[in-house]
């Protein structure tokens, strides 16, 4: 039996080896303050991961999706970084978004939430559906249909009937289309402003986008590019599920680059 005497107080401890423990808990610190800053870094200058939360983009992009963002491709605004703090206004090593890529955008009504869709018109572009048809400046948007798309996407119940959708630049994409009389299959003409563009979802009669609830967005809300699907987990995933991170993979989805 060990006598209390004989056991080690605080005050007797080494110098030395309370010396090498606050080292050691001071390098382990420094390691997390510089991993998280590495990780701020890339966040903001570089890429920024997303999942894909709806049915909006499909038949390109599914609900489940894991992909990832480049926030260099635009430039920066103060919507790089986290929070969209007020830093400062417009975009600082900007260029010019491609009609047809496919971009993360801060919604314009609260400039926080994160919105996903395919930009359609450029500023000084006259946008307009008739009867399910993307025109622009007055042309219609050439589209070849495909054959029906996948059973259930139509909220009406329809089948919905997959499109080959190849833009003025000569950009090729799928869309989807539940028909020729939903609610945004005929609108007005919209004028796109300068110094804002205008976006539509591919799943066009599911998407809540420029032609109504979004409206035009400032240049200074994009977000950045999406480049590639990194990832895919269909609606039965659960994070508190680890057996579905296998059994509910889309592997097939693995690595996509997106067009």
């Amino acid at each position: 039996m060990t006598d209390a005497a004989d056991t080690p107080t605080e005050a007797e401890t080494p110098p030395s080896a309370r010396n090498a423990a606050v080292e050691e808990t001071i390098e382990i610190v420094k390691t997390v303050v510089y991993a998280l800053l590495i990780a701020l870094f890339l966040r903001v200058f570089l890429f920024q991961p997303f999942t894909i939360p709806s049915a909006s983009m499909e038949p390109n992009l599914l609900k489940g999706d894991y992909i990832i963002v480049s926030k260099f491709s635009y430039g920066y605004s103060r919507h790089s970084a986290p929070f969209s703090p007020a830093l400062f206004e417009g975009r600082v090593f900007g260029s010019e978004p491609r009609r047809g890529d496919i971009i993360v955008f801060k919604l314009p009504s609260d400039n926080r939430t994160d919105y996903i869709k395919r930009l359609v018109g450029l500023p000084g572009d006259r946008i307009q559906v008739k009867g399910g048809v993307l025109f622009i400046n007055e042309k219609p948007v050439p589209r070849v249909s495909e054959g029906p798309g996948d059973p259930g996407v139509c909220w009406s119940g329809a089948q919905v009937e997959r499109f080959r959708e190849i833009n003025p630049e000569g950009r090729a994409y799928k869309t989807y289309d539940c028909g020729p009389r939903g609610d945004l299959d005929d609108t007005p003409v919209f004028l796109v402003p300068a110094g804002h563009y205008f976006f539509m979802g591919d799943n066009r009669d599911n998407s809540a986008d420029s032609r109504a609830d979004v409206g035009f967005v400032p240049a200074e809300n994009l977000v950045g590019k999406a480049q590639i699907i990194l990832l895919s987990w269909n609606g039965e995933a659960s994070l508190f599920k680890p057996w579905t991170w296998v059994l509910d993979a889309r592997p097939s989805r693995f690595f996509n680059i997106l067009k």
